[in-house]
């Protein structure tokens, strides 16, 4: 009796026989250690050696993503964006049925803008998640699983019976499609080299924001249809369901680890050595692991001044972005009086300006490249900051346009043409910002990403809720002058990370190893 007492283990002291910790769920399970058997082997003791581990076979092996040909690399490249626009496209797609939600349920305006911004914050939080897992469980399944959720809960919005049940899809919708938005910039990051990233990631950025401007394009021909608001989401659906489609059947997995994994599998079975294996099936992940990396890191990160004031720079274009959402119907329908198909189509003058910044982006490329290969073919930060010094002139210059031409006797050119000077500083500061982020911070760029995506999501959901009481009380030149206020207030970001970049990366613990 006393040789039982002795063995006993009380709940306070459970452990296995090794010393180890008992897990807090198995406390909770119940699971007596006593139960259960220390795992033990003969040769547990021996660890295998290096000429176990698969690896790629050499620089060269076609298997790898960087050696994948270009036409696998641009049909990758451009479903990844089409994916991506299908979440881009629902973020504002509701923003035209916003009267007929707030008639059809008798609230007022802001409640209705609610449908953009919850989803906006749904894409903030999102990134949370979505960025480990595509780390753990590859990009694929990181991206396409959580977005066909997505996809069923737009067709979930069109046949919502409440507006509770509208926002709370709305927001879940959010929250799953940003998986593409976390995750894709590190597939161009896993198939294109430093050198020709920037061209892929200008072509997809230009998919990404596309899908935000030609989706109230949509919804204004469906108001005048007189089609049910329900449609906007009944189209968005469809649109990401074609994408989700074509994805599955033609995606290749690009993460290199977890590539690795699956060579692994194959040559166990081939060959029956049950030792091979790839460095990823050696990470015992853990949850305070994957926390500290994807919840601390990118908040200490944002402490920084470089990540701090890029951040917020293009967090503020960003939000502006989606405050047109409410300001251009202001403008071009309530002053000027014309439909809603008409009034949406200034958002071409937006879309015009990406495509003039995508072409600012691109020329910059060679001079990036020759202070690349001037640095030992090293990235060269500030090399990708001219775009944005330039942009910034013309995005605060578009944002002064769009207010002193709004009156409706000034010809409707002058305001298009501050929409697309608007379009074109936000497609090179929104660019250059990422790029320089990821130079910057090159062994952190998936943390660095991610909290910018986190902070342009929190300001791109409160900028349409305020837009409606601003445009009205101030008047659409004032407020549209007030925004440029602030733009010119941050013009000198990225002159001063241009000459003083180096040494700010210099005396941080986070950079240091890009200068």
């Amino acid at each position: 009796m006393a040789a039982l007492k002795k063995e006993l283990v009380t709940p306070d002291n459970w452990s296995d026989r090794d010393g180890t910790t008992r897990s807090i769920l198995s406390k909770l399970r119940i699971r007596h250690p006593d139960h259960e058997v220390a795992h033990t082997h003969r040769l547990g003791h021996l660890k295998t050696d290096s000429e176990h581990l698969v690896q790629f076979d050499g620089s060269n092996d076609p298997y790898k993503p960087l050696n994948w040909s270009f036409t696998k690399k641009s049909v990758t490249t451009v479903l990844y964006g089409f994916i991506t626009m299908g979440s881009a496209w629902a973020s504002s797609a509701f923003s035209p049925a916003i009267s007929d939600v707030d008639k059809q349920y008798r609230i007022s305006k802001e409640v209705g803008t609610l449908g953009v911004s919850l989803f906006l914050f749904g894409v903030g939080l999102g990134p949370l998640l979505w960025a480990p897992c595509s780390e753990v469980y590859g990009r694929k399944v990181a991206v396409l699983a959580p977005y066909a959720i997505a996809v069923a809960l737009s067709f979930a919005t069109a046949v919502s019976k409440d507006i509770q049940s509208i926002m709370i899809t709305r927001f879940f919708t959010g929250f799953f499609g940003s998986a593409p938005i976390t995750n894709v910039g590190g597939v161009l990051a896993d198939i294109w080299s430093s050198q020709s990233r920037a061209i892929a990631v200008t072509v997809y950025a230009l998919t990404l924001v596309s899908g935000t401007v030609i989706a109230p394009i949509v919804g204004g021909a469906i108001e005048v249809t007189n089609l049910d608001w329900r449609w906007t989401e009944y189209i968005t659906g469809i649109i990401m369901a074609l994408s989700l489609i074509l994805g599955a059947i033609f995606l290749d997995e690009s993460y290199p680890p977890v590539l690795l994994v699956y060579k692994s599998r194959q040559l166990r079975l081939r060959s029956g050595n049950w030792a091979l294996h790839a460095q990823h099936e050696e990470w015992d992940v853990t949850l305070s692991e994957l926390s500290s990396k994807h919840l601390a890191r990118p908040f200490q990160l944002l402490m920084t001044p470089i990540c701090f004031a890029i951040a917020l720079y293009a967090s503020f274009v960003y939000g502006v972005l989606y405050l047109s959402l409410a300001s251009f119907p202001i403008e071009f329908q309530e002053l000027r009086g014309w439909n809603p198909l008409v009034g949406a189509l200034p958002f071409l003058g937006l879309l015009f300006g990406f495509f003039l910044g995508a072409a600012v982006n691109i020329t910059n490329q060679r001079f990036y490249s020759q202070r690349f290969q001037a640095n030992n073919n090293r990235p060269v930060p500030e090399a990708r900051l001219p775009p944005m010094m330039i942009g910034s002139v013309f995005f605060a210059a578009g944002l002064f346009i769009l207010g002193w031409t709004s009156e409706p006797h000034i010809f409707w050119f002058g305001p298009i043409c501050g929409a697309v000077s608007t379009g074109l500083g936000f497609f090179t500061i929104f660019q250059a910002a990422l790029n320089y982020l990821i130079d910057t911070f090159s062994e952190y760029s998936a943390s660095a990403v991610a909290v910018n995506t986190f902070l342009r999501s929190i300001f791109a959901g409160c900028f349409p809720i305020f837009a409606n009481a601003m445009f009205h009380k101030l008047g659409t030149a004032w407020a549209f002058s007030l925004l440029g206020f602030v733009a010119v207030a941050l013009i000198p970001i990225p002159f001063v990370f241009y000459i003083y970049g180096p040494q700010i990366r210099a005396r941080d613990r986070w950079s240091k190893i890009s200068v």
